[in-house]
């Protein structure tokens, strides 16, 4: 039997990979004397995807270190966040988190028995915590709620009075689960440090606050259940998990916000202490690698091909999904799942004379439209009104895209430009080059014509995937059908907004950074 693990290796353990921690000295004196209690919570909103084993690594490193660890499936957070869980479909969603959560960790290794499970609604709709809401209402300012959410609370347009309140319910969450620390994304910190200006206000205790570096998603930003392309899903198959990969970021030698090699550090690194990259023979063979550094290192240096690396990761991530889709293969979470997320493109059409917002199956979530970034442009050598460019949407390589832009945008001005690419058209050659996607442009309504690109927001990488509000949900379509004519349909709803924002029906497009919009062509057309 080993030996009990001492405060200063307990710190190490529960501190490890750890992005900032915040009450470095109130966490050692704890662990001087006691075990420490803390607690980890996700709102019960969007699927889990495989970025969720972050935080199931640290909880294994916790219950290492002898931590009492709760887990909180925060069911009421995910209805007061912009309503990102439906009323009516809250407990079917709390179910299904459960049920994906502890088989991940289980995937994992950490036994169950060891972790204590709760519900938001549990004790958030007590007496006591109600009370509590309202007097932490009567402190809070309205410029403190805002600023505490904004990394975390859905940011629109118009925004809700429930994403105000957020904050305020995570702060108290700390008293009423009696933890002496809490731990989350370095997202949650000014959620984290709004709760230790307030808490003490209300007599509460300050607690310690740990935090994970956020993990890239597979286009090189923030890993998004709402963005399809950013992650893969717990329950994906095989071919597809080979497919989002083969599709990922990783550029050679480059280690910046490359979601691949992020999730060998935070993820496989800590379970297994080691990776293996596979590779032909003709190539060295396999390599072991024991630090991570090391890995690094390598892919920096060009030693390690991006190829192999995703072959590397998707056998081992293949391994910790099997047992999960084993579990979710039968009739009882299959049904879960189908009933917890429905599918927007099956949804029933309305009866006749009720309102309804598109015909059966004609969603905007069918399109694939991404941020793209404008690597060259050149005139079509047989056309002179069209360019053929060069266009990175987050791919092995970039795509070829002719456009008919020439007599409305100067080459220089698309240069290096982003642009919002429809990426699931069926190629077609125009005048003899193949065109792989759309650019899509803001039309004025009048004469003389003007064209200009969508802008995405600034900021914004190659690859990000493009939605409409409402719509963030299911998965595109891998090929639009030219007969359907899906494309069209939803084009007719196209317009920019007074403000110069592009809408489907008044809806916003968004990425995960705000609105996409063009630069003045109010009341514009798109196509």
């Amino acid at each position: 039997m080993e030996p009990a693990p001492g405060p200063q290796e307990k710190y190490h353990l529960i501190t490890r990979n750890l992005q900032e921690v915040l009450g470095e000295d109130k966490l050692m004196a704890i662990l001087k004397e006691r075990e420490l209690k803390i607690y980890w919570g996700t709102a019960t909103t969007g699927k889990p995807h495989v970025a969720y084993f972050v935080p199931m690594s640290k909880i294994a490193d916790f219950l290492k270190a002898g931590c009492e660890v709760t887990i909180l499936f925060a069911d009421l957070h995910a209805y007061l966040d912009n309503m990102k869980a439906p009323w009516e479909l809250l407990e079917l969603r709390t179910r299904y988190y459960e049920n994906v959560i502890k088989a991940m960790l289980e995937s994992i290794g950490v036994p169950l028995e060891k972790l204590k499970f709760v519900r938001g609604t549990d004790y958030q709709l007590s007496k006591e915590y109600t009370l509590d809401v309202y007097r932490l209402s009567s402190v809070v300012t309205q410029h403190d709620a805002k600023k505490a959410g904004a990394e975390v609370v859905k940011q629109v347009e118009h925004p809700l009075l429930s994403g105000l309140l957020y904050p305020g319910l995570q702060a108290l969450d700390e008293e009423y689960l009696k933890v002496d620390a809490q731990f989350g994304g370095v997202d949650q910190r000014k959620i984290f440090t709004f709760a230790e200006k307030y808490l003490p206000s209300l007599g509460y205790a300050k607690r310690v606050h740990l935090m994970n570096p956020m993990v890239p998603g597979l286009t090189g930003s923030k890993m998004s259940s709402s963005e399809e392309d950013s992650k893969i899903d717990l329950l994906d198959r095989k071919e597809d998990v080979k497919k989002k990969l083969k599709k990922a970021f990783c550029e050679p030698g480059n280690v910046e916000n490359n979601g691949v090699l992020s999730f060998i550090k935070h993820v496989l690194f800590p379970l297994k202490s080691e990776f293996v990259v596979l590779r032909e023979e003709k190539w060295g063979g396999n390599k072991t690698y024991t630090a991570y550094e090391a890995l690094e290192k390598d892919f920096a240096e060009q030693v390690v091909h991006p190829g192999d690396l995703k072959n590397s990761v998707e056998v081992a991530l293949n391994k910790l999904l099997d047992p999960i889709r084993e579990k979710f293969n039968s009739p009882e979470l299959k049904k879960l799942t189908n009933a917890a997320y429905p599918n927007p493109s099956k949804a029933k059409p309305a009866e006749k004379g009720t309102k309804n917002s598109e015909p059966e199956n004609v969603v905007p979530s069918r399109l694939d439209i991404r941020v793209g970034k404008v690597i060259s442009v050149e005139k079509h050598p047989d056309a002179d009104s069209l360019y053929v460019e060069k266009i990175d949407v987050g791919e092995p390589e970039p795509r070829t895209v002719v456009s008919g832009l020439v007599q409305f945008v100067p080459k220089e001005q698309l240069q290096d430009r982003l642009v919002v690419l429809l990426c699931n058209l069926k190629p077609q050659k125009m005048r003899g080059v193949e065109s792989q996607g759309m650019v899509l442009c803001a039309s004025s309504v009048g004469e003389p014509r003007q064209v200009e690109p969508l802008d995405p927001p600034t900021g914004c990488c190659a690859g990000e995937r493009v939605y409409v509000e409402g719509y963030e949900g299911g998965e595109p379509d891998d090929e639009l059908k030219p007969k359907k004519k899906v494309f069209e349909k939803l084009q007719a709803d196209f317009r920019v907004s007074e403000d110069c924002v592009a809408q489907w029906k008044q809806r916003n497009f968004l990425t995960k950074l705000g609105r996409v919009s063009c630069k003045s062509l109010k009341g514009g057309s798109i196509s």
